[in-house]
């Protein structure tokens, strides 16, 4: 799929993680989350620098800088609206044909065509949208067309993330299931993750 067919899913992608963030109540971000070792205020923080910082600056073919990777994002009682302007223009900087061209420097010497870096980035947004919805008891809204995107990424990079910790070994649906929870269990999540009562 190419960048005129890929960025209509990305800012479906974007709008719909920005929905979750504003469903996020401050009084939540202390709670556990899908994501083991991460409470939700760490998990929107990474959340929030590479899937709108990072996205951004991906476009640009630009490192992202330390302050931001520092930064705590939800210090700002209003973060959920500053990610979303940022969500907007990530998305903008993807317009630009010329992002969607070669191949984009990951660093230590490893590059990736940028087509594969926006859908990872797309799957990010949607996948780490799950966890910020499951942890505060939100659901996450995907056309089937998003969700076949990400359940192919996800299936095609899944040892490669299993590798380096970011994915879980996969759990298992039935073969039935809606393609977006197949795609979760194929990176290891449980579809029907909650937080525990009380």
């Amino acid at each position: 799929m190419n960048g005129h067919a890929l960025h209509p899913l990305m800012a479906q992608a974007a709008a719909e993680a920005a929905r979750i963030a504003h469903g996020v109540r401050a009084e939540q971000l202390d709670g556990p989350t899908p994501c083991t070792g991460f409470d939700t205020r760490a998990l929107v923080g990474h959340w929030v620098l590479y899937t709108s910082h990072g996205l951004e600056h991906r476009a640009r073919r630009e490192q992202l800088p330390q302050e931001l990777t520092e930064r705590d994002f939800t210090a700002d009682p209003a973060w959920a609206e500053g990610y979303a302007k940022q969500l907007d223009r990530a998305v903008a900087a993807w317009a630009d044909p010329r992002a969607w061209e070669g191949e984009i420097d990951l660093g230590g010497g490893a590059v990736m065509p940028a087509t594969a870096i926006a859908r990872m980035l797309i799957a990010e947004l949607l996948v780490h949208g799950w966890d910020v919805a499951a942890a505060t008891g939100q659901r996450v809204e995907v056309t089937d067309e998003l969700a076949r995107l990400v359940l192919g990424l996800v299936e095609e990079f899944a040892e490669m993330f299993r590798q380096y910790d970011g994915f879980a070994d996969p759990v298992a649906v039935p073969a039935a299931a809606p393609l977006f929870e197949r795609a979760l269990a194929a990176s290891g999540r449980d579809p029907r993750w909650a937080p525990a009562a009380g």
